[in-house]
């Protein structure tokens, strides 16, 4: 009887430090009565759960005693009971409501607190962020994405960097309309803040980090090229390209391939794909035989969607490397081994685009002689044989083509006429499977291969 007679006389005295600074005119004289409220935060679930209530409403009145304050409040955020602990939650904005100064700090404390296992509590800690990005935007991303680390920070606690990832991706970018204002002000800090961000991150949480970049308005389709360009360096950055390459580094060649497949929409826009280039043609293409089979084709497909964007002096340098893997890859006569059209198809189209930019440039490599009137032109040598056996290859190869599609096609016509012939699910059960989208795309893919095989043997007349 005695705890309870106690506990309801503190709250009887809460009420009444509550009830006296309500009604104080200048309540900064009324120190005995916060301090009251303060000391009241160490006594029972229900004294403490008040206190949550009184500690920040009035707390700008007693600026001599903001760190006491404080400290007892964040004492109750951590506080056993749930109830106590979602109630201090709830108030920590009104600490910054009329002291702004706080945000940072406050913002800081419930980042931590996003780690809470609790939904109810969790929920607190969502919506207490989200007031205080919407009273000062700049200093909550600012405090937010300390905890994503960056040069300039200490590594940060693994799983609070996480949560704070996932509100920040779930919670802060969808609505990036309403709370990015002044809007080019408030884009430009975040990307700032992003960039920082990059030092150590996972491909997946690069991607969304661009993701979210790409949809800002600063870098928009009317963004001039200086903002397309920074965009590029970003991935170029996150690919590495400064670095000593290892070709049984999965983890490298992943990150790069996918990099330059992030890269290319912006190669379309202006950007420069120098670098790109340069790298693969220093590093990756001379070891192509030793990549992952699995990362092989995406390379080439990349590789080619890069090529109508590339600069003339890039198109000479790397045209020998493309030349060298199509002659691989292109049988001069018939063999019994299977062609790899996808990869021919890449390099066909690369090699297209590029010698286009280049023409001087492919007399040396293949016998094509196209006059542009340089010394590079090299029109006295003799490359006949380079032409001949280059121009063998092709024709091996749309041979190949033509007898492949004609095997398909023949193939898709069987599979049909069988399909119709089945008078049961069984009967149509026995038959091979065949996919006719699957089939559809690699005649499609076949035709595209032999029209760019066209294209280059015209070229050479």
């Amino acid at each position: 009887m005695t705890d309870v007679a106690d506990d309801a006389k503190d709250i009887e005295s809460l009420y009444e430090f509550g009830e006296r600074l309500n009604e104080a005119k200048d309540k900064s004289q009324n120190v005995s009565d916060y301090e009251g409220i303060i000391e009241a935060a160490k006594g029972s679930i229900k004294a403490k759960q008040l206190a949550a209530q009184l500690i920040p409403r009035f707390f700008k009145f007693f600026p001599n005693l903001s760190d006491k304050a404080v400290d007892t409040h964040l004492d109750l955020c951590e506080e056993e009971e749930l109830g106590v602990r979602v109630q201090a939650i709830r108030g920590l904005p009104l600490f910054c409501k009329d002291t702004p100064e706080y945000v940072s700090k406050i913002v800081d404390i419930l980042a931590q607190l996003l780690t809470a296992e609790e939904n109810v509590e969790r929920d607190a800690v969502h919506k207490a962020l989200m007031s205080l990005l919407r009273q000062d935007v700049k200093a909550s991303l600012t405090a937010l994405f300390k905890h994503m680390g960056s040069g300039d920070e200490p590594s940060p606690d693994e799983i609070v960097r996480e949560k704070v990832l996932s509100f920040v991706r779930d919670k802060v970018f969808p609505l990036k309309t309403e709370l990015l204002k002044p809007q080019e002000q408030m884009e430009r800090h975040i990307t700032d803040l992003i960039k920082k961000s990059l030092a150590d991150v996972t491909g997946a949480e690069f991607t969304i980090f661009m993701d979210f970049i790409k949809s800002l308005s600063i870098f928009g389709e009317k963004a001039p090229q200086e903002r397309v360009k920074e965009l590029t360096e970003i991935i170029e950055g996150q690919a590495d390209l400064n670095a000593q390459f290892d070709v049984s580094d999965a983890d490298h060649i992943h990150r790069l391939i996918s990099c330059l497949y992030m890269a290319v929409p912006f190669f379309m826009r202006g950007a420069s794909n120098s670098k790109f280039l340069s790298y693969l043609n220093k590093h990756i293409l001379p070891v192509f035989d030793q990549l992952p089979e699995e990362r092989k084709l995406d390379l080439l497909k990349n590789l080619a969607e890069s090529s109508p964007y590339t600069m003339p002096q890039d198109s000479r340098q790397i045209l020998p490397s493309i030349v060298q893997l199509l002659k691989k890859y292109m049988p001069r006569r018939k063999t019994g081994e299977e062609m790899n059209f996808t990869y021919v198809e890449c390099l066909l189209y690369t090699f297209h685009h590029l010698s286009h930019k280049a023409p001087n440039a492919t007399n040396s490599l293949c016998g094509y002689k196209i006059v542009t009137g340089q010394p590079s032109d090299r029109l006295g040598e003799d490359f006949s044989e380079y032409y001949k056996d280059f121009t063998e290859r092709l024709s091996s190869v749309e041979e190949l083509a033509r007898a492949t599609m004609k095997k398909l096609t023949q193939g898709l016509a069987e599979h049909n006429k069988a399909m119709a012939a089945a008078k049961s699910d069984e009967a149509k059960n026995n038959i091979e499977y065949l996919c006719p989208e699957a089939l559809f795309q690699s005649i499609f893919d076949l035709v595209i291969l032999s029209r760019i095989i066209c294209l280059i043997l015209l070229a050479s007349y």
